[in-house]
């Protein structure tokens, strides 16, 4: 790999949305992922693939610093369109030598910028000067404080695509901190910068430039070129400058076109400042993806928590004996009653298995309690499941990064996810009644030894699978009153009944395995709810790794940072 293909690696991805959730600074956080994009698509890459190709200097400053006027009195031609009104510069404009305008047209720099029509957003226009040499180009970029956002994001954009920035400015703005706040950037990137003080009254020439000076090594950009241009009386607002007023500009403009060796040194010199860049740039962008990628897991555990305690609702509801109320209290009761139960059990087990023969032996009464038992566990899932989507959209709605999230969604989809999916409940009836049918192989299997053959066959294996299966439930927790001595009359007669065909020891072996049997469908159901949730994240989530590839791919570029040509071997 070179030092190319290590920034391609760079690039890639950053094609997708990094910060998609609303955590710390997000705004700044997109911004600096949108300019390093630019910057490699613009700049580093294409000038990478040519490093011989034609300077690319681009004119900008504040609104009404004269940059169009400038850009049209230096070639002696109007390529631009200065005027009162703000802003003026809306749609870009390159200007070229005639020899380099097919390189220019053909989109190596600025390829995201359309050439065809050359107007409206996202438009570039191109135009040729024969005033100006080949091997440099002046861009007109809008004002880098202009109103409308969309200009000063292209400003920013442009000049980070210049391999020179010509900065224009004002004897009465110069001391203007959006400006002053660009100029810093050059000076962080190293890029090589031109200033170029306009409108100067010629009493204040010299205080003026002098103050200017001043503040150019207190930011750190001792040594920049800088430029008067002397205030001048013009007939009308798209007059052009006098040629003397800016003949040292287009002079030195002229020979940096004419020197190829000079345009080469300005190219390397913020070429390597944009690389040198990325050293704290990529990082500082891998340390916000990382603050995404906390905030996914946090979202993601919510959900977690959510459908577990679910889950553990259900258990509760398995121990608590709620489902042996209602309607499956009432087909028990049907048949056993609530007389003296409880004090005949121990004594009469045999007649009372002779009572349930005749239970079991009848279809309708069996149907009726396996549908009951089967209805109530299913309201139980549904209970759970609605309580466990409520609570992870509460939880969301409280983290950071949850609320935009929702909102992204939107309220319909929002409130669905508030409560159990619309297929829950044919999902539910599925499982409950596979795990009815597996509670049966249950007893078939256990039934098939000899030893439990006679004693099976006056119970059947519809009438042992449904003692197995209120065994489950085997607990009178949160029952109340008479309740409590129908269902735990509930319980113990179909443990002991079902003590009676196995022995204790079976009993207890099949009574857990059906509990975890049914158990794990509800997972399964829970697990597939809560996918709800995390489908969503998967749609924004950055992949796996994504700050830790952009670390490494910086390291990679460092590596071949002494590969730039011509440029530094450090």
């Amino acid at each position: 790999m070179d030092l190319l293909g290590a920034l391609e690696e760079l690039r890639q991805p950053l094609d997708r949305e990094l910060f998609p959730l609303e955590i710390g600074d997000a705004t700044t956080d997109r911004r600096a992922l949108r300019e390093l994009t630019g910057q490699l698509d613009d700049y580093l890459l294409p000038r990478l693939r040519a490093i011989d190709a034609p300077l690319l200097a681009v004119v900008g400053g504040s609104t009404g610093a004269g940059k169009s006027t400038l850009v049209n009195s230096l070639v002696g031609v109007d390529v631009t369109e200065p005027g009162v009104l703000r802003p003026t510069t809306l749609v870009p404009t390159l200007v070229v030598s005639p020899a380099d305008r097919d390189w220019f047209m053909a989109q190596n720099v600025l390829p995201g910028l359309s050439r065809a029509t050359g107007v409206g957003p996202g438009a570039l226009r191109v135009v040729t000067a024969d005033a100006l040499g080949a091997g440099l180009a002046l861009l007109d970029a809008p004002d880098i404080d202009s109103v409308v956002t969309a200009n000063r994001e292209l400003a920013a954009q442009l000049l980070a695509a210049a391999d020179l920035w010509l900065f224009v400015t004002t004897a009465a703005r110069y001391a203007d901190e959006v400006p002053w706040s660009f100029l810093r950037s050059a000076r962080e990137r190293s890029t090589a910068l031109a200033v170029v003080l306009d409108r100067v009254p010629p009493e204040a020439a010299g205080p003026v430039a002098r103050d200017l000076e001043r503040l150019l090594e207190e930011n750190g950009l001792a040594g920049s070129r800088l430029f008067t241009v002397p205030e001048a009386a013009l007939p009308t607002e798209k007059a052009r400058l006098p040629a003397d007023a800016v003949a040292p500009i287009a002079g030195w403009l002229a020979g940096l076109a004419a020197d190829a060796a000079e345009r080469s040194r300005v190219v390397r010199q913020t070429l390597s400042g944009a690389l040198d860049s990325l050293a704290t740039r990529v990082p500082s962008l891998a340390t916000a993806v990382e603050r995404q990628e906390a905030g996914f897991d946090a979202l993601r555990s919510i959900v977690t928590a959510a459908y577990a305690g679910g889950l553990a609702d259900f258990d509760e509801g398995m121990r608590d004996g709620s489902l042996l109320r209602g309607e499956v209290l009432a087909r028990w009761q049907d048949f056993i009653g609530t007389g003296d139960l409880m004090r005949s059990l121990e004594s009469r087990v045999g007649w009372l298995r002779d009572r349930i023969v005749g239970f079991f032996t009848g279809r309708a009464p069996e149907v009726e309690l396996r549908d009951a038992l089967e209805s109530g566990v299913e309201t139980l899932i549904k209970g759970v499941a609605d309580s466990a989507a409520e609570r992870a959209l509460d939880g969301w709605a409280a983290a950071p990064g949850g609320p935009g999230l929702l909102e992204r969604a939107g309220p319909v989809e929002s409130a669905r996810l508030g409560r159990a999916s619309a297929a829950l409940g044919e999902q539910a009836e599925t499982a409950v009644r596979g795990w009815q049918e597996y509670v049966l192989d249950l007893v078939r299997e256990e039934g098939a030894e000899r030893r439990t053959t006679a004693r099976m066959a006056s119970f059947g294996v519809n009438g042992a699978g449904l003692l197995l299966m209120l065994a489950v439930f085997a607990s009178t927790g949160g029952l109340t009153g008479i309740e409590v001595g129908i269902a735990g009359g509930t319980s113990v007669l179909s443990q002991k009944l079902l003590e009676a065909i196995f022995g204790d020891q079976a009993v207890r072996t099949l009574t857990a395995r059906a509990r975890d049997d049914l158990r794990e469908r509800v997972r399964e159901l829970l697990d597939h709810e809560a996918d709800r949730y995390l489908a969503l994240l998967a749609t924004v989530e950055p992949p796996p790794g994504t700050a830790a590839g952009l670390r490494d791919a910086a390291a990679t570029v460092r590596r071949h940072r002494a590969e730039l040509p011509g440029g530094d071997q450090a």
